[in-house]
């Protein structure tokens, strides 16, 4: 049951896959091109879509792809509520289990491995596991994260309710314990952290990440560079496809060596890297990073610094103040392309302005994890004509081309990358 929750198409041969989610992105181009002709654009190609559909990329690795998983705490299918798991129900019909992952196709064995043992901890534990805020309890959730230079990194969050420091300070040193010295050894982790979190999601300034044990960041190698992650970083959890995934940017930017790069990084919370930019740097005269996190413009410095790049300039805000204040004023000479990588959320409406106004971008890059949400509204106002009253004035991009990546195999979902110019 947990399996076709998850990763419904898990018992397709991998080619079915692909195909299944060829004719999604299919769709959704038709939906795109027929959104623009009510608009008044002649958007119609061969096939009804918007413009040609490359097949989809396949993921390097089909099972086990996964470098970062989260596993939930709450009542097991045996009643135990100290169950390390994934959730399986919904809380509208209050028929949420929490399933083990054992037989999750997507999750890598050292993922499952941690989560045993943290099950194994917690049931130890004489704390009582927090399921719901305000009926107390303590453990919640477990974050994994392993790199393919073989770090592993586990995040336990901890409701401290009332407990004082010197309450807190045995359990963080029962948890350390565990993993350093007792059973928990077998998982070999690189770091291990804690963070007390009053909420459903803490960030880093909200509540710091505690290291109990190990090293303060892991390693991950991508196109010969080398990352350093944090605790809330933000990586694409396939590594491999994110490779073939950023080598298809810097082919799809025609990057000559005066091209600048804009690489939009719009987080919710979450640190980006400005992996996609700093990859490519190599190929670019300039990167410019733009990051709401100050904690990953700090990371992103080191990993330009680590790696001998020196083309690179990070921006600290939030796209939509900082980037129509940085193209406002845009007077260089050289070809600028951009990349936006949005959450699902989509692009603020302030960022959609600045780039459609921007004079200097001709081609832009949209990577999509859901281009049939709110990513359809911004290429939309991104592809319309001149609207004046939606402070739209500049001239509309076309979709020129359009090649979705398999970076979620099992799943439905698939990485859209959209290549728009004018």
């Amino acid at each position: 049951r947990l399996a076709n929750a998850v990763t419904p198409l898990w018992r397709l041969p991998y080619q079915e896959q692909l195909q299944v989610k060829y004719e999604s992105q299919r769709k959704i181009l038709q939906t795109l091109a027929s959104r623009l002709e009510e608009l008044g654009i002649d958007a119609q190609k061969p096939g009804g879509l918007c413009c040609p559909l490359q097949p989809v990329v396949p993921s390097p690795v089909v099972n086990g792809y996964r470098n970062k998983s989260t596993f939930s705490v709450n009542r097991g299918p045996d009643g135990n509520l100290k169950t390390v798991g994934l959730y399986v129900g919904t809380g509208r019909a209050r028929n949420i289990v929490c399933v083990k992952a054992n037989h999750m196709e997507n999750i890598p064995p050292k993922h499952k491995q941690v989560a045993q043992c943290y099950e194994e901890f917690i049931r130890r534990s004489a704390l009582d596991p927090c399921i719901l805020f305000h009926e107390g309890g303590h453990w919640r959730e477990l974050v994994v994260r392993t790199t393919s230079c073989g770090h592993t990194m586990a995040i336990v969050t901890f409701h401290p309710q009332e407990l004082g420091q010197e309450a807190l300070a045995t359990q963080k040193a029962l948890l350390k314990e565990f993993f350093v010295c007792g059973p928990g050894t077998v998982c070999a982790l690189t770091s291990l952290y804690f963070q007390e979190s009053t909420m459903t999601r803490c960030s880093h300034e909200q509540s710091p990440f505690q290291l109990l044990h190990g090293e303060p960041h892991i390693f991950e190698e991508v196109l010969g560079l080398k990352f350093r992650i944090s605790p809330d970083a933000f990586f694409q959890v396939n590594t491999g496809g994110a490779e073939v995934l950023y080598q298809a940017v810097g082919e799809l930017s025609q990057a000559g060596g005066d091209t600048v790069l804009l690489d939009i990084c719009c987080g919710t919370g979450e640190q980006w890297l400005c992996t996609i930019g700093l990859s490519l740097a190599h190929q670019m005269s300039k990167i410019i990073g733009i990051e709401v996190v100050e904690k990953a413009i700090e990371d992103a410095r080191w990993n330009a610094a680590f790696n001998g790049i020196s083309n690179c300039e990070f921006h600290s805000g939030k796209a939509e103040a900082v980037l129509p204040q940085l193209l406002s004023s845009w007077e260089d000479a050289r070809p600028l392309v951009a990349v936006v990588n949005p959450s699902r959320a989509g692009l603020h409406y302030r960022v959609v302005q600045a780039i459609r106004n921007c004079k200097s971008i001709r081609r832009l890059l949209y990577i999509s994890c859901k281009p049939e949400g709110e990513a359809m509204r911004n290429l939309l106002e991104l592809c319309c004509p001149p609207d004046p009253g939606k402070k739209l004035a500049g001239e509309p991009f076309a979709p020129t081309l359009a090649i979705p990546f398999d970076m979620f195999p099992h799943t439905v979902h698939c990485e859209l990358v959209l290549l728009l110019t004018r």
